[in-house]
């Protein structure tokens, strides 16, 4: 029965390999990337209510004993994140099939987007540290591949910077994680944590989790290793840009977060307050960021950085408060981004240009478009009851517990500078003179109808996020205790309940 709980990357993975062969049928492509998605999903909410009604799940290939063989587990953490991952990339194919153009679709797109989220939802569910590794990889070969999509000279730019940083930081997690097992003698995460309480050097562990902070902080985008996000993602088109800023920097987040709640809390008075100066930096470098440019696209690219500050400000103050509201930010922050994405390429679309200064009145043809997006605007920003304000709530109230007072402040106080940087894209674009560049692209409406209706269905999954909290909570109760409590973690998984 265990066995289930790898569907949502067997069927993705399954799905991808098929999608290699027929890349002229646009038809084949598209409803096999459509059912691939969709029947992962269903897999994935059904192992979510498992997790919930069963407790944790696991299965470990080979039927090896623990911690010998490689293992798998679906908890209430990863598989929250693995449903809300097969969530957004069903709209987000749905949408390219009005905003990729059909060349880039023949050109093993959908298969790029299959083993994308088979890598996510692996690196999610692994309970093993090298197989995090392995996971990370197979997402980053996908990306390779998507983010060159097209051979347009700014794209070219932008990824060889993102596939030299991701190099790099695969070499240095390979040596981190061959410096850990050559302490601890294992690679299993829950064994990992068993034993580094037995270790007699704790100078040693606080290196190595300085290391992996490193690591997953090039790939979270967190201060100062977010330099090569803006110029990488910017380049991209719009459905693959909404899959990276929905998901790639949230495993990053996610392994951070995993390894500094599960085994690195032996010198929180270290490691977890440098978490938090950097989380308070990161939040800072991105307000300025998204103040700085008239460019939509850098705009939304900037607030992905804020949001990783937000959220591992909320893992580093190591109570449930803080990390339930890290749980609830780092969901809603995977739909808002994708909402948002999608809505700025639309916009993008009709106006034909991403500067803001050559935008306006929009709103007298698209009344719909532009309230919708001051909806996703309002929710970014965590103005109640909309999906961003419980997790910042959470987030700060957490922080108070821990005697972060003026540093939980500020991550209330950075709402505002979220709020004024996203509201600029409302003014200009949608209010004032209308512009010759979208008089002259009037979008047809059978593109307009691809492109609104599933964006318009993610902003309405992330305003029932916010609204109806209360169903969501049982969830993310049962997350931030197994965050806040690793003992739960490691018993499931060593005594393979």
């Amino acid at each position: 029965m265990n066995n289930f709980l790898l569907l949502p990357i067997i069927i993705p993975f399954f799905f991808g390999m098929l999608l290699i062969f027929g890349q002229r049928k646009l038809v084949y492509q598209r409803s096999f990337a459509l059912i691939g998605i969709g029947l992962a999903l269903l897999s994935a909410i059904s192992l979510l209510f498992k997790v919930k009604t069963d407790g944790i799940q696991l299965v470990t290939f080979g039927n090896w004993p623990v911690p010998f063989g490689i293992t798998m587990v679906a908890d209430m953490v990863s598989t929250l994140l693995v449903t809300t991952t097969l969530l957004i990339a069903f709209f987000v194919i749905w949408y390219g099939f009005g905003s990729i153009n059909k060349e880039r679709e023949r050109f093993f797109y959908y298969p790029g987007v299959m083993f994308i989220v088979t890598g996510v939802n692996g690196a999610f569910t692994t309970g093993d540290i090298f197989n995090l590794f392995v996971f990370f990889e197979v997402l980053l070969m996908s990306s390779y591949l998507l983010i060159v999509l097209g051979g347009e000279k700014e794209q070219l730019k932008g990824s060889i910077k993102y596939i030299l940083i991701n190099v790099i930081s695969s070499a240095l997690f390979v040596i981190t994680v061959a410096f850990l097992y050559s302490v601890v003698g294992t690679l299993n995460m829950a064994d990992i944590a068993s034993k580094i309480a037995a270790i007699h050097q704790p100078g040693i562990i606080t290196v190595i989790a300085v290391l992996f902070l490193m690591v997953f902080g090039l790939k979270a985008a967190i201060f100062p290793l977010y330099f090569w996000l803006p110029t990488s993602y910017h380049a991209a088109p719009i459905p693959v840009l909404t899959l990276f800023g929905a998901l790639l920097t949230k495993v990053g987040i996610y392994s951070i977060m995993r390894t500094y709640t599960l085994f690195f809390v032996h010198d929180l008075g270290f490691t977890h307050q440098l978490l938090m100066v950097l989380a308070i930096f990161t939040i800072i470098a991105g307000c300025i960021g998204a103040l700085a440019y008239f460019d939509v696209k850098q705009i939304i690219i900037y607030n992905i950085v804020i949001a990783v500050g937000v959220i591992l400000f909320g893992v580093a103050q190591m109570n449930e408060t803080a990390l339930k509201g890290a749980m609830f930010y780092l969901v809603h922050d995977m739909l808002i981004k994708a909402a948002l994405f999608m809505l700025i390429g639309m916009i993008i679309t009709i106006t034909g240009t991403s500067d803001l200064r050559k935008m306006g009145g929009l709103l007298k043809k698209y009344p719909v478009l532009g309230w919708s997006y001051l909806i996703a605007a309002f929710g970014l920003a965590g103005i109640p009851p909309l999906s961003g304000f419980i997790g910042k709530l959470l987030i700060a109230k957490g922080g108070f517990e821990a005697g972060n007072m003026w540093s939980s402040v500020f991550i209330l106080a950075s709402s505002l500078l979220v709020l004024l940087s996203v509201i600029r894209i409302f003014v200009y674009a949608f209010w004032g003179q209308e512009q010759p560049t979208h008089t002259q692209q009037t979008m047809d409406k059978k593109t307009y109808r691809t492109l609104f209706i599933p964006t318009i269905f993610v902003v309405f999954i992330s305003i029932v996020y916010g609204v109806g909290a209360e169903w969501i909570t049982p969830f993310m109760d049962d997350a931030a205790k197994l965050l806040s409590d690793p003992s739960i973690y490691i018993d499931a998984v060593l005594k393979g309940e």
